[in-house]
C-alpha cells in the first residue's frame, strides 16, 4: 500500500499501474491479432500470368519476387511502402 507521506511510494505505485496497463494493452493486442481472421498467407503473385505459367521459374510485381520450387511457389515479403505493379516473368525454363 502506498504511504501518502512518502513521494517515492506514490511514484512506485503509479509506475506499477502504468506497467500493468501496458501489459494489458499488449495482451489485448496479441489476443485480437490471434482471433481476427487475416488475409491468406503469402503465396505466389495472383493472376494467371506469370504464376500460372509453369515455364516461368521466377516472377515479380515490383514489390516481391517469387520462385517456383519443387515444393511449390515461394515469395519474398513486400516492402512496407511498396505499390505492386503488373506481375512479369523474370526467368523462364530453358533460358
Amino acid at each position: 500500500m502506498a504511504d501518502p507521506t512518502n513521494p517515492d511510494s506514490k511514484a512506485a505505485s503509479r509506475d506499477g499501474l502504468v506497467v500493468a496497463a501496458l501489459a494489458g494493452l499488449v495482451a489485448a493486442t496479441v489476443l485480437v491479432g490471434a482471433l481476427v481472421p487475416g488475409r491468406t498467407a503469402h503465396g505466389p503473385v495472383s493472376g494467371p500470368e506469370p504464376a500460372g505459367d509453369m515455364a516461368c521459374l521466377e516472377w515479380s510485381d515490383g514489390c516481391r519476387v517469387c520462385q517456383r520450387l519443387p515444393e511449390g511457389p515461394a515469395c519474398s515479403l513486400p516492402g512496407i511502402a511498396c505499390t505492386p505493379d503488373v506481375p512479369r516473368c523474370l526467368r523462364r525454363a530453358g533460358g
